[in-house]
């Protein structure tokens, strides 16, 4: 049996907002189809994919295995609220190195490097592996996204590789 919707409090790339859903929604489709911020997909729908990556807190989470009540209250980012213009380091460093090939997966990709730079300044390959691994690329990016990461680090910190 399904939840009865509530009124919850949405804080979203800076914005407070009210959704009136029910509380076990996945915060995938209250991103999506409640908010119209269509640039968080939804790939597999059971958090393996990555494509749904966004920032809760700060940290990468899958918002389709995130019930919208446990969002609410907490800063979420979405890709739109990395910046608008594509500015962000991480952006700049994807264009930069031409990672998107049909670019599903861009977004998720994008929001793991970000929060993998937040806490690791200059991380080695395999930290990028590890902190990068479940987000599934299947046009098989791999190496461009790593090279992009270690572009979007150096970005980050004023430079260039």
């Amino acid at each position: 049996m399904a939840q009865e919707a509530d009124v919850i409090s949405l804080s979203v790339n800076g914005r407070t907002q009210q959704v009136d859903v029910p509380p076990d929604t996945p915060l995938l489709w209250v991103i999506r189809e409640q908010l119209g911020l269509t640039g968080t997909k939804y790939g597999c729908g059971a958090a393996l994919c990555g494509a749904c990556t966004v920032h809760l807190d700060g940290a990468a989470v899958r918002s389709c295995a995130v019930p919208v009540s446990a969002a609410a209250n907490r800063p979420i980012t979405t890709i739109e609220g990395l910046s608008a213009t594509g500015e962000h380091p991480v952006q700049k460093a994807w264009t930069e190195v031409d990672v998107p090939q049909c670019g599903f997966c861009q977004p998720g990709q994008i929001m793991s490097a970000v929060a993998l730079l937040a806490n690791t300044g200059s991380p080695t390959d395999a930290e990028i592996d590890a902190a990068m691994a479940g987000n599934i690329c299947r046009c098989g990016t791999y190496q461009r996204i790593r090279a992009a990461i270690h572009l979007a680090a150096a970005l980050q910190k004023g430079g260039r590789r």
